[in-house]
Order: C-alpha cells, then structure tokens, then sequence
C-alpha cells in the first residue's frame, strides 16, 4: 500500500517548503509516499483536479470539519487498510485556501482534521507529511514517545 499526498500548488512559504523536503528526505528509504500537486484556482476547481488526481484509490480529505484521530488512531487504520488486501493507494487530500467543497467531502472515504483551528494549506501539507513519517516509524517497530 503506498500514501499520495494531492495538494493544491506547490508550497510557496519557504518554512513550507524547507519541511517539505525534510520530511519527504526522511520518509524515502521508509516506505512509498508520492507527493502530488494539481493546479490551484477556484475551490471548485481545486476539488475537481484533487478527485479526478485521486481515482482509485481510497480518499481522505483533510478538512477542519472532520474527524481528529490520535497518531495511535491513524495507525491502526494504516494497519487495518493493510491488513484488507484491497487497498492499494491511500490519498490525503488538501486543498487550497478556500478548503474543500463539499461534494469532495462526501465521496471521500473519511474526512480528517488535523485540528479544529483553521491551518494554512502549506502548514498542513507539513503537518500531514510529519504524521505519514510518524506512522511509518510505527509501523516499522520504532517505540512512541507517548506510549
């Protein structure tokens, strides 16, 4: 099972930039994330390109309006997702500045928040590439901090 980061236009912050390549540095030789961009514009339009980039596989939006999973949390779906067979590639969705609409929100398969306060888009692209590398730690038998 390989990740697919789909995110509206490349960072343009160099703080968001400067993470972004850290982590997609440290999750290289852990496992299979592909970070994709579509081309910014209208949250209609965004959200067009994020579900026409993300056909077949099983779709997360990231969204202030979703749910907030624990780190432990998202592993055990990571692991449930394995342990199916079916699904080959998980996809995390984040849009640009106007957020998702809402029927991306409703043909994805989980809507996800990475907290209730509102994130910059570039900010979470880096937050979500931290968790993805956490996952992977996990997932490879590293101990948790917080356990």
């Amino acid at each position: 099972m390989d990740f697919r980061i789909i995110a509206a236009a490349r960072p343009s912050i160099a703080y968001a930039r400067d993470g972004v390549k850290f982590f997609e540095d440290r999750l290289r030789p852990l496992g299979k994330v592909e970070l994709r961009y579509v081309k910014a514009g209208s949250s209609a339009d965004v959200s067009a390109r994020l579900l026409e980039a993300s056909e077949g596989c099983l779709r997360i939006a990231m969204d202030e309006r979703g749910e907030n999973w624990t780190t432990r949390q998202l592993e055990q779906h990571v692991r449930d997702w394995q342990m199916r067979g079916d699904i080959k590639h998980v996809a995390f969705l984040i849009g640009a500045a106007d957020g998702h609409t809402p029927a991306l929100r409703q043909d994805c398969d989980y809507v996800l928040c990475l907290g209730k306060h509102t994130m910059q888009h570039e900010l979470a692209l880096v937050v979500l590439l931290e968790q993805i590398y956490r996952i992977h730690t996990l997932l490879a038998g590293s101990p948790y901090h917080r356990d």
